[in-house]
């Protein structure tokens, strides 16, 4: 028996969970309900579930920070984020937070959700098709984030850092321990490379492409 506390606001989403588990899943039983971050850890001082549903938009905290703390100090509970909230910088938030499978609103969960918490269980991911789409926008745009940086080569990186500081050829010499004379034929291969006047338009480009930070 997989044993399931729902985390859910919406008492309606909640019940609907209950019932399919109730009606359709034996294998299947929920321990407990919480409809905020609060009543799930109060929940949890005395129920040990196997997986946690968790909605991401609570009235008290967000899915992120539950899964950060669950991770911490529960790390043998597995948690599938069952939300609306799918927008990329959210999916990659709970996966760096460490969940376990993450199925979207958008999708029809109530038909998904008990295969998913199987697969979970049986130690696997598991993520909705809307969410593997996500995933791949993430990838792509890793990808191409990294593929930029490629421009340029570990050293010119350095040196648009230090040139972002004000620092004049001798002091980033100093700095890097070449001569200057190495940092000005790196700055003049940047500068033939890209077209560049000077090295305000080197750094606003760097920064631009989010090769440095400001």
């Amino acid at each position: 028996m997989i044993k399931v506390i729902i985390v859910e606001d919406d008492e309606l989403q909640r019940s609907s969970f209950v019932m399919a588990i109730e009606v359709r899943h034996p294998d299947l039983c929920v321990v407990g309900e919480a409809e905020t971050g609060a009543e799930l850890f109060a929940l949890l001082a005395h129920v040990a579930p196997d997986i946690i549903l968790l909605d991401i938009k609570l009235p008290d905290m967000s899915g992120v920070d539950i899964a950060h703390r669950l991770k911490r100090e529960r790390p043998e509970i597995k948690i599938l984020v069952i939300s609306m909230e799918n927008d990329p910088s959210t999916v990659q938030a709970m996966i760096d937070a460490g969940i376990d499978g993450f199925l979207s609103k958008r999708e029809n969960v109530l038909n998904n959700f008990a295969g998913a918490v199987r697969s979970i269980m049986d130690g696997l991911e598991y993520f909705g098709n809307d969410i593997h789409r996500i995933i791949y926008q993430i990838y792509l745009a890793k990808k191409h984030s990294a593929e930029e940086k490629m421009e340029f080569t570990p050293q010119e990186i350095c040196i648009i850092e230090l040139c972002k500081e004000n620092l004049l050829g001798k002091e980033i010499a100093e700095r890097l321990g070449i001569s200057p004379r190495t940092v000005e034929k790196h700055k003049t291969n940047m500068y033939k490379r890209f077209g560049f006047k000077k090295t305000s338009e080197m750094v606003q480009y760097a920064i631009k492409k989010g090769i440095i930070k400001i």
